[in-house]
């Protein structure tokens, strides 16, 4: 395994980047959509909550591969989207589904006086939303937003399927030369721990500060 990780340190270490790359701009991406739809999903109207509420439903009950590859073949005859760029968008727009649902719970864990005693104060229902609610909210869903971060890195794998050059297409290229099946997917396995052990702990870390604060 050591003198297959030498001769291909670089390809490893290239899909180690688009990986890491992926899963950055997906998380962030997520993490902005998943609360936006959260936030239009608890809005009182009716019509922004069903848009919101189909939203979600299609996209968790949908196999990331299929919105992937909508991305990859569909949308590629319209614009210019290469692989990475698909997997990445399928895999941003998929995760954020299920971060809606989590800050949502949130939303709905904040005691009710909070928003009754902000909007008796004079702040509007966004200045409340943003102020108030939100920030408390989060703090309430810290474990389970690290546990969806942590299935977003290992969903990156995705990326193998539409040519996204990611640790998994490398492991696949590599197996494919060497006709080792066994030892490029180890290394590849350690490539995630290296990015999904630091969140795991960091969410840990934030959760146990933030339970001392409180």
């Amino acid at each position: 395994m050591i003198n297959l990780f030498n001769t291909y340190s670089h390809e490893f270490l290239v899909g180690f980047g688009w990986t890491l790359l992926s899963s950055v701009i997906a998380l962030i991406g997520s993490l902005i959509l998943g609360t936006f739809f959260a936030i239009v999903e608890v809005i009182p109207n009716k019509i922004t909550h069903y848009l919101a509420r189909l939203y979600i439903e299609v996209l968790r009950n949908v196999p990331l591969l299929v919105v992937t590859m909508f991305f990859y073949i569909v949308m590629a005859s319209v614009l210019k989207i290469n692989g990475f760029m698909a997997g990445t968008i399928g895999l941003m727009l998929y995760t954020s589904a299920f971060i809606a649902e989590t800050v949502k719970a949130g939303i709905f864990a904040v005691d009710l006086g909070q928003y009754e005693g902000a909007r008796s104060n004079g702040l509007s229902w966004w200045e409340t939303m943003r102020m108030i609610i939100l920030p408390q909210a989060f703090k309430y869903v810290i474990p389970p937003l690290g546990n969806q971060f942590v299935n977003l890195v290992k969903n990156s794998s995705i990326l193998a399927f539409v040519a996204g050059f990611d640790l998994m297409y490398q492991a696949n290229q590599i197996s494919q030369l060497t006709f080792d099946t066994f030892n490029p997917y180890i290394i590849v396995g350690l490539f995630y721990l290296v990015i999904t052990m630091p969140i795991s702990y960091y969410m840990r870390y934030l959760e146990d500060k933030l339970a001392r604060e409180a």
